[in-house]
């Protein structure tokens, strides 16, 4: 039984931490749209310059390069098991394509992380950053803070919030996740693939619960 799965969640949700989890939990790899592109641009394959062509642009990458990126990296030997998949679908129209490279189908399971908006909003907003350009010291008010409040540990110097760290600006990229995921959601939920994961409380208490729905889903 292959277990070739998608993770899907909003800012804030976890879904780093956990496909970390998930890959070793399950031996299988994790495959992202980011790590591709640097793989095949640092490669200088022809996908990768294509690809590089659209990002030095500003651009985004068009789906069909991604999806061949893709098709050729799902097609390795070391992910015959299965694979975890994140950053992509990002629109249904994606997740269609992505279905029809592969007869039979492409994705087995889609695990959806789910965090009450407030709670994302805390985790976000929470962040502060060193404003020293020579300390990377990054603390957050109610999982990491600061010794002396608004001082960074290491070198003493103010903490800044990011403009994109704040609460409306974090409410606006949950806004426009909602409007451009709910669509891949309704895609795998349709096809009866879709399990919905609390994403709230420790990371490992995620993490048993992913492992729980995994299993459920696809027994061993």
């Amino acid at each position: 039984m292959t277990r070739r799965i998608v993770l899907l969640g909003p800012p804030g949700a976890g879904k780093g931490t956990q496909a970390a989890r998930v890959s070793t939990d399950f031996a299988i790899p994790h495959i992202s749209t980011g790590d591709l592109f640097r793989v095949e641009i640092a490669a200088g394959s022809e996908l990768g310059m294509k690809a590089k062509g659209f990002m030095d642009a500003g651009d985004l990458v068009p789906d069909e390069i991604v999806l061949d990126m893709l098709s050729a990296r799902i097609s390795e030997p070391d992910v015959a098991s299965g694979f975890l998949l994140d950053g992509f679908p990002r629109t249904a129209a994606q997740a269609e394509a992505l279905e029809s490279r592969f007869e039979g189908g492409a994705i087995d399971l889609a695990v959806l992380l789910e965090v009450e908006e407030e709670e994302l909003v805390t985790r976000l907003s929470g962040r502060w950053v060193c404003s020293n350009p020579k300390c990377s010291g990054v603390f957050h008010v109610v999982y990491s803070p600061p010794i002396v409040e608004g001082i960074c540990d290491a070198c003493g110097a103010a903490l800044v919030q990011r403009n994109d760290d704040k609460p409306e600006a974090i409410r606006r990229r949950l806004e426009e996740y909602a409007s451009k995921t709910s669509a891949v959601i309704d895609f795998y939920e349709a096809r009866g693939e879709l399990v919905r994961v609390d994403s709230s409380g420790s990371v490992e208490d995620v993490a048993g619960r992913i492992e729980s729905a995994i299993d459920n889903a696809i027994p061993a």
